[in-house]
């Protein structure tokens, strides 16, 4: 969450106060500390009753979120997102009911299950790094079964222990980012720094030579995706799999969707392995593997029009306005010297995925970088990229999580979207009219297909 919020804001704006971060960062190492010693009954009371309160109220917003979208299948992700917030805030809040056992289960069934997943995903995937990801998911489980038995902390000390996990990643994220932003060129994106580095997806982050300043777009930045259920011939539904994974045909071959982004007249951003491959549902598995031996020939289509030609139009399409078309640009040429394709490692999805951060970098760039960081940190949408983020770095980005993440993102990005009075002017607005479900916000313009 932090990260994303501070690509958003921008490095150069931070860049000249870096020592804050740390000095934050330490701050909430310290809190953190005292939480998990119990030095402390009224840090403990006052900071759980504080994080308790920020659950309550971003679930209070993603259920404003959720009543202000147009009626799409992602909209129902905002709304058990919303649920599951305000139930445990409440459950943290003690309220209405005294709770500590329930919450201490529903810490560690979510430990649990979050830690299965991450194992399952990188024994499958595979990525490089992937033993640290089974590890990390190694300890969730063993912090679920800690919860769970009451051993060595009773049920009472279970959520100050939570808490304190948590501001301590904080804390560390937080001086680590600090201290590499001391040292990052003028000239390089805050992508080209080690906490972005995870999975090797932002080795062409975008270095611009010459101060040229922000550029204005001309053309709008679109974002095209092709969902596995849309692009399936007569797909067999199947409920969440086939909105983010794969769809399997009438033939009993499975359509994986594809996602490409184009900024006219001269950057189209799609690719596409070299030689179309039939994947049937005996050797998928085998193929999701993000290892060398999965490495194809790639290709780059050369426009949007030839795509939908070829194959068919879009389903779903993003439009984005507020953005860095030099930064785009930059990023492009860096990446199209390679064409290797792997279908879980470096697709269709993860490059319009690196793309939409390599343009968006900055885009809500502030005199007031600390105010505009606080907004962020309060808005739902930034919690919703961030989770997908996560998802997505411990699985591969595919054209649905790619689909959810543009339209969150250009929730934020757009300078009236991003105004909170304007938004809730809005949501009342659509209150009293009764919106008809194909209502939509300005920011997140979903476009029919055009065929």
């Amino acid at each position: 969450m932090l990260k994303i919020a501070f690509l958003l804001v921008g490095a150069d704006a931070f860049r000249a106060r870096w020592y804050v971060l740390p000095a934050l960062g330490i701050v909430l190492f310290i809190l953190a500390s005292l939480l998990a010693l119990d030095a402390s009954d009224g840090i403990t009371l006052v900071t759980k009753e504080a994080m308790g309160a920020v659950f309550v109220i971003n679930g209070l917003l993603a259920l404003y979120v959720f009543a202000a979208l147009p009626r799409e299948g992602s909209r129902y992700i905002t709304l058990v997102k919303a649920a599951a917030l305000v139930l445990l805030g409440g459950l943290i809040l003690d309220f209405p009911i005294e709770t500590r056992i329930a919450i201490a289960w529903l810490f560690g069934l979510a430990f649990a299950i979050d830690g299965l997943g991450r194992i399952v995903t990188a024994v499958v995937v595979r990525f490089s790094g992937w033993p640290l990801l089974a590890a990390c998911g190694m300890i969730e489980l063993l912090l679920a079964m800690l919860i769970v038995t009451e051993w060595p902390l009773s049920h009472n000390k279970n959520i100050p222990f939570c808490i304190a996990l948590l501001l301590g990643l904080w804390g560390w994220l937080l001086v680590r980012f600090g201290l590499m932003l001391r040292t990052l060129e003028d000239e390089a994106s805050a992508m080209n720094l080690p906490i972005f580095a995870g999975r090797g997806w932002y080795q062409n982050a975008p270095v611009l030579i010459g101060d040229a300043g922000r550029a204005t777009a001309e053309h709008p930045m679109i974002v095209h995706v092709w969902t596995p259920v849309g692009s399936a011939y007569q797909a067999e539904r199947r409920l969440v799999v086939d909105r983010y994974i794969a769809a399997v045909d009438g033939h009993g071959v499975i359509s994986t969707g594809h996602a490409a982004l184009e900024m006219q007249p001269d950057v189209y951003i799609s690719h596409y392995p070299a030689q179309e491959i039939e994947r049937s549902s005996g050797d998928f598995i085998a193929s999701l593997r993000g290892t060398a031996e999965n490495d194809l020939k790639g290709r780059f289509q050369p426009s949007y029009e030839y795509e939908s030609n070829w194959w068919c139009p879009a389903d779903q399409n993003v439009e984005f306005r507020n953005f860095d078309p030099r930064r785009l640009k930059a990023f492009w040429v860096g990446y199209r010297q390679d064409d290797t394709y792997n279908l879980t490692n470096r697709n269709c999805s993860v490059v319009v995925a690196e793309a939409l951060d390599a343009a968006l970098e900055g885009s809500l760039t502030s005199r007031y970088p600390w105010a505009r960081l606080a907004r962020l940190l309060a808005n739902p949408d930034l919690w919703t990229a961030a989770l997908l983020r996560s998802r997505a770095g411990s699985m591969t980005w595919t054209p649905g999580l790619v689909l959810d993440y543009a339209r969150t993102l250009a929730r934020l990005t757009e300078a009236h979207e991003t105004d909170w009075t304007a938004r809730f002017k809005l949501f009342l607005q659509r209150l009293r009219r009764h919106p008809s479900p194909t209502a939509m916000t300005p920011a997140a313009r979903i476009e029919p297909p055009s065929a």
